[in-house]
């Protein structure tokens, strides 16, 4: 069986992480299926999903690291051709990945103790997200 949902999120800014483990999880619980794989893919080129303790000093961290190794510059080549001041936030993006894959045991997420699902936004202005969810199994 396959189910498919998704989430949307208002995002403020480059660094802007949300927590959408619950809301991941209440698309498991509607799908109906007790265990299987949930992907979670955020549709754009400029964010990212994975996983995190979901606490305020990684929240500041991730993007600060992300900024460190590959800063906002004029020198990438996406800013020569574009000059739109996001160069690093696709670099950042694709660096970090669009999706996750998470096991599904008895109808919920199987994730540790401090493990959460983030979505993370590095594009520098505010945006409009959309997160597909899609659980498969049985």
């Amino acid at each position: 069986m396959i189910y498919q949902n998704h989430i949307t999120l208002s995002t403020q800014m480059h660094g802007d992480m949300h927590d959408i483990t619950d809301q991941v999880n209440s698309i498991v619980q509607k799908s109906g299926i007790k265990t299987g794989m949930v992907h979670v893919f955020n549709v754009g080129s400029t964010a990212s999903i994975g996983t995190i303790e979901f606490e305020p000093g990684l929240q500041r961290d991730l993007p600060e690291l992300l900024n460190k190794l590959i800063p906002p510059s004029r020198e990438y080549g996406h800013e020569q051709m574009w000059h739109d001041g996001n160069g690093h936030s696709h670099l950042q993006a694709t660096w970090l990945g669009p999706s996750l894959t998470v096991p599904v045991q008895n109808g919920k997420l199987e994730l540790g103790t401090w493990q959460q699902i983030f979505h993370l936004e590095c594009d520098v202005k505010p945006r409009q997200r959309k997160v597909v969810v899609t659980i498969y199994g049985e």
